[in-house]
């Protein structure tokens, strides 16, 4: 059974920067694609980042890119996803998927994380 696990959400200031993890146990994390999502209140879900397998290839949303930065340690079967400079208009729930394929479709991942939240103060 696939277990993801995230860490790493609280309040960080506008501006300022804050690392999430994502731990995944259950299945052979070096054969999966792995990507980030997020969800705000009263929103849909959205796509943020995703990686490939070995880390060679990235895809990052519109607004995000230049600010976070997606990566993986296939030894530690994590995933982290740096945000640097978040702003006011990105709390949410921040969930990593794990899937097949670098997409930035939410259908492409079989298997999801709890979530955890991520508050910006401005």
């Amino acid at each position: 059974q696939v277990q993801l696990v995230e860490s790493g959400g609280g309040l960080v200031q506008a501006g300022g920067s804050l690392r999430l993890s994502c731990a995944a146990s259950g299945r052979a994390f070096s054969s999966y694609t792995m990507g980030w999502f997020r969800q705000a209140p009263g929103k849909e879900r959205e796509f943020v980042a995703t990686i490939s397998r070995t880390g060679d290839s990235t895809l990052y949303a519109d607004s995000v890119k230049g600010r976070f930065t997606i990566s993986r340690d296939n030894a530690k079967n994590t995933v982290y996803l740096q945000m640097n400079s978040p702003n006011v208009e990105e709390p949410a729930v921040y969930y990593c998927a794990m899937g097949i394929g670098v997409t930035d479709r939410d259908y492409g991942y079989d298997y999801w994380g709890q979530g955890t939240q991520v508050t910006v103060s401005s």
